[in-house]
Order: C-alpha cells, then sequence, then structure tokens
C-alpha cells in the first residue's frame, strides 16, 4: 500500500467544541499508532478532503511523522472555500494546511454547488487511494455513514482499516500506563 485516506467524523460529533480538548490527543495517538504501523510497511501518501476533525487532526499526525519518514500529505478538498463555514480557528488552520500540505487542490473550482461534490470527493478518494483508514463507531456513524455507504457500494477489494472506540481506549489506558503517578 502506497496511499492511504483517511476519514472519519466532525469534531462536533464527539462533543468537541474546542481544539484544546483533551481527547484529541487520545485520537491523534491512534491515528498516529495506525499511520505509523502503515509507514513502516511501505506507506508513502496520506490524502484526506481535509474536512475538520479526524482529517485534520490526521494531517497534524502526519506533519509531525515527517520528521522520522518520508510520508507525504495530500489534501484534496471537494470545492475552494470548504472552510467558509467554519470557526475562525479551524479557517486558520486549514489554510495553513492548504500552504503546508505536499499537495493541495480542490476537485471543483468554485464555491459548494450541491451534495453531489461531496459524493464526487468521496468516489475519487477512493479511486486514488489504496485503502482508508476510517475512525467510526458502527453503531453510531453520524456522518460518516455516507462515505461508509459509498465504500460499500464501489469499493469491493479496497480494504478499510478502522479505528473503534474501543481502539482509543486502549490508547487512553496504555498512555495512563506510561505516566508514573498512574502506578502509586
Amino acid at each position: 500500500m502506497k496511499i492511504l485516506m483517511v476519514t472519519g467524523y466532525k469534531p462536533m460529533e464527539l462533543n468537541i467544541f474546542k481544539e484544546d480538548d483533551s481527547r484529541i490527543q487520545f485520537i491523534k495517538a491512534s491515528l498516529e499508532k495506525r499511520i505509523r504501523e502503515f509507514l513502516e510497511e511501505g506507506l508513502e501518501w496520506v490524502i484526506i478532503s481535509g474536512q475538520m476533525g479526524v482529517e485534520l487532526w490526521a494531517a497534524d499526525v502526519v506533519m509531525d511523522l515527517k520528521e522520522e519518514y518520508p510520508v507525504q500529505l495530500g489534501v484534496f478538498p471537494p470545492f475552494e472555500n470548504q472552510d467558509s463555514r467554519w470557526p475562525e480557528m479551524l479557517k486558520e488552520k486549514f489554510e495553513e494546511l492548504s500552504m503546508t500540505a505536499d499537495f493541495f487542490k480542490p476537485i471543483y473550482k468554485g464555491d459548494y454547488q450541491g451534495p453531489y461534490q461531496f459524493r464526487t470527493k468521496d468516489m475519487w478518494l477512493i479511486d486514488k487511494s489504496d485503502a482508508c483508514l476510517l475512525l467510526m463507531d458502527e453503531e453510531f456513524p453520524g456522518s460518516t455513514k455516507y462515505f461508509y455507504e459509498t465504500l460499500q457500494k464501489t469499493a469491493k477489494d479496497y480494504p478499510v482499516f478502522t479505528i473503534t472506540p474501543q481502539d482509543i481506549d486502549d490508547i487512553v489506558e496504555d498512555l495512563r500506563m506510561q505516566d508514573p503517578n498512574y502506578w502509586d
């Protein structure tokens, strides 16, 4: 596998409303663990659409991993100005990402035209990647259900690796056990 697509929940679907929410560190640690495993096996690119939440957190992880691995990050929003209705802090983060990613190009020129742009984005990212890393709880799929349904309909031999709530709980426990005070 050379190209991995990463996607998952938006922050509000996880009841995360601030970028300094402590739960983000656990999600990032889960993403890092999985992406690092793929890098050890030869992964070269991580691609995202740049939506807020899991995708932007994955971008942070990939940018940090660049210090250790020759990984590249591609960002392919469904349309220009995807961040136009986002909170200011996330807009700034997205703008910085658009300048620091190894490749950045919206799939459609111009602003939002209709839901077909999101469906096209999903299909395009599936087509351009070798596999997907998806943070999703099947019992509460939220907006990831649309992407997951697209996967089910279109990609027969397309590997989907998931990060589940249990995976995140395991990371939380691992990090807790690394704290010397945990054992007192």
